[in-house]
């Protein structure tokens, strides 16, 4: 997992919703185990919905699989090194990832060590309970976004709606999604006094 280098300065950290995006088939193209900057094409309108995430108040987390690691394909520093290269290009666009999370793991995995069942694969939602978990999320109007069942799943089983992204305009999809989360009547946090 990469994580940006803004931190909370010791300060109380506001609580804001988070939109979590897939990245293959959501970001990016999905040509099958991205795994570097030359097989990387921005889906249309991504730098654009993501900074518009960024200017609404968002906190945005791209949560992928990624089993091409377990497959042998290309290795984690692949992965990292791609999306050091993705945050670099969003932040040219004056956008940002908050934090990228992925899970390597894959049940036929080449290596025993990644050979597991584990929470953090879709659609098990432990890559968003991670992020729940390490940044001040307001639930509420936190949404998902993906291309496949799994990421609906993964966000349906973190108590978040999912959104089915088409292919089309992912800007577009953005701001209807958002527009559905606060459309829909929200539910108080409990605060325990």
């Amino acid at each position: 997992m990469l994580r940006s280098e803004r931190r909370f300065a010791g300060q109380m950290p506001v609580r804001r919703p988070a939109a979590f995006l897939d990245r293959d088939g959501v970001i990016n193209l999905d040509h099958g185990y991205v795994h570097s900057p030359d097989r990387f094409v921005w889906v249309e309108g991504a730098m654009a919905a993501i900074r518009w995430l960024n200017e609404q108040g968002y906190l945005v987390f791209v949560v992928t699989n990624q089993s091409g690691i377990a497959r042998g394909y290309y290795d984690e520093a692949a992965v990292h090194a791609l999306h050091g290269w993705m945050a670099a290009q969003l932040a040219s666009a004056g956008a940002h990832i908050d934090a990228f999370y992925f899970c390597p793991h894959h049940p036929d995995a080449v290596h025993d060590t990644l050979r597991l069942s584990c929470d953090c694969r879709k659609p098990k939602p432990g890559m968003l309970l991670r992020a729940f978990a390490e940044w001040p999320v307001e639930r509420p109007g936190s949404f998902l976004i993906g291309d496949r069942s799994t990421d609906i799943e993964a966000a349906a089983a973190a108590g978040i709606p999912g959104h089915l992204f088409d292919g089309s305009d992912l800007l577009k999809t953005v701001r209807q999604a958002a527009r559905t989360v606060f459309s829909a009547p929200r539910e108080p946090e409990l605060s325990i006094r």
